[in-house]
């Protein structure tokens, strides 16, 4: 078959770059920071509960508000980056984490530290698919599966150390030291991009359509909205139905309007791709497995098998770090084997780490614990890294930048509907123990995890039924 060496268009950057791991470097430093505090607060949620005096459907508002900004900038990135340069489009976001930080770590009640996470999820929206944007145009096509490997390292790496660090933070100090953790590496990637990141995107300034961005927020947020109090108010309540009902008209109003647009904010034309269509599905599906598991994880750790803060993060700290190995390797395994055989293995692995999690009690041994961590921390991933890239690597021209934006946005959405769905689980599971007759707090919230694991299960099962519609071959690989 055709090798790289024998393809020289293959060997080429889209947008050469003299350095281009220095020009990512701004971007991978904010990229951790953001997804670090998409999970890290998980570990503080039983502290914060306890001194901010909310229950567990209010404080999980710390996880899905942040993620439903994200899921609100996002769709809205391929435009920004018309109107601006990449360089200003960073700079601002960097800023605008580092101001939501400090509100969140001086923040008086839960109201503004909500708000301060707010703020930090809309620079995590800004930049995560900025990060993808720019690997994908200056690094050649032959070495996009290592190059999406470091980035899928970055988004995988941070959710599962985030715990172990705050674990340890909370050990010593307050969960607001959580928050001021993420100013000085924010200095840092603001250094970093004020030397090396330079544009790599002509500034057009399209004509803005405003009714669409009104229907993207709208249609997103009631969506997360919905599920999420589901958790407080049960599924069939009408605040929730409605909110779901309202969110998936106006997605479809959304929708519509983006398929018969000439210019659409966001071109979900890449849908009529297989290739990114089987790709976004599953990161969407693996971003599932992953905050469902890392949002119960830790609360499990705590309020189940009653285990103190700080040793909650060394418990979760070996997962951590298979997470990192192994996406390290998965995005090189793309380079040469194809997405299909890492992602249908990645799919079954996690299966096998949902089951052990499901199988916990509240005498579990902390080593089983750790296995199972470490199990799901193989296979999801193993799965994540080459599908996105062969998501990704589907899309050719102008359209490559609207696949990352709505990869990305997708994958927060549901990620923050995953996470809710797993805190709605929970309580259900809490419930039907204590309909049974039982009164001991710990197992009736081991239950309610088990009912949340399940759903992780589902997942992975669900991951590896549309992993089978990979493709043996790939379009570009040294080995094809």
């Amino acid at each position: 078959m055709e090798t790289v060496q024998n393809n020289p268009a293959a060997e080429k950057a889209r947008v050469p770059v003299a350095h281009p791991m220095l020009a990512m470097m701004g971007m991978l430093i904010g990229g951790f920071v953001g997804m670090f505090s998409e999970t890290s607060l998980n570990i503080a949620l039983p502290q914060l509960m306890a001194q901010l005096n909310v229950s567990t459907a209010t404080v999980q508002w710390l996880v899905t508000g942040y993620m439903l900004m994200i899921g609100i900038v996002l769709p809205l990135s391929s435009l920004i980056t018309k109107w601006f340069t990449t360089r200003q489009v960073i700079l601002f976001a960097l800023i605008d984490f580092a101001v939501g930080a400090i509100i969140s770590a001086v923040a008086p009640g839960f109201g503004v530290l909500l708000l301060g996470r707010m703020i930090q999820g809309i620079a995590t929206g800004l930049i995560l698919p900025l990060m993808f944007t720019v690997a994908m145009q200056i690094f050649p096509p032959y070495k996009l599966g290592a190059a999406m490997g470091m980035v899928g390292l970055v988004i995988m790496f941070a959710p599962a150390i985030g715990p172990t660090l705050a674990g340890i933070v909370l050990g010593i100090a307050s969960w607001r030291w959580i928050f001021w953790l993420f100013v000085p590496f924010l200095v840092i990637a603001f250094l970093f991009a004020v030397t090396s990141l330079k544009n790599i995107a002509p500034v057009t300034r399209p004509k803005i359509d405003f009714l669409s961005i009104l229907l993207s927020m709208v249609g997103f947020g009631s969506l997360v909205v919905g599920v999420s109090m589901a958790s407080d108010h049960g599924w069939g309540s009408p605040m929730v139905l409605g909110a779901l009902v309202l969110g998936i008209v106006v997605l479809a109003w959304y929708t519509h309007r983006q398929l018969t647009m000439e210019h659409p904010i966001l071109n979900l034309r890449a849908f009529a791709i297989p290739g990114f269509r089987v790709g976004a599905s599953l990161v969407m599906i693996n971003f599932g497995i992953i905050l469902s598991a890392m949002y119960l994880l830790p609360m499990y750790i705590q309020k189940g098998a009653l285990v103190p803060v700080a040793l909650t993060g060394i418990i979760m700290f070996p997962g951590g770090l298979m997470n990192a190995i192994v996406s390290a390797v998965s995005g090189r395994l793309y380079d040469h084997i194809g997405a299909r055989k890492p992602a249908m293995l990645g799919f079954i692995i996690s299966m096998v780490g949902a089951i052990l999690l499901a199988l916990t009690t509240t005498q579990s041994a902390i080593w089983y614990i750790i296995l199972a961590h470490v199990v799901l921390m193989i296979g999801a991933p193993l799965a994540m890294s080459p599908s996105q890239t062969h998501g990704l690597n589907s899309l050719t021209g102008p359209i490559a930048a609207d696949g990352s934006a709505i990869m990305n946005t997708l994958q927060q959405v549901v990620g923050a509907i995953a996470t809710a769905i797993a805190t709605s689980l929970l309580g259900i599971g809490q419930a039907a123990y204590y309909a049974g007759g039982a009164h001991q707090a710990a197992g009736a919230f081991v239950n309610g995890a088990h009912y949340g694991f399940y759903f992780t299960f589902a997942l992975a099962v669900i991951g590896f039924l549309v992993a089978l519609r990979l493709p043996k071959a790939e379009k570009y690989g040294k080995h094809e």
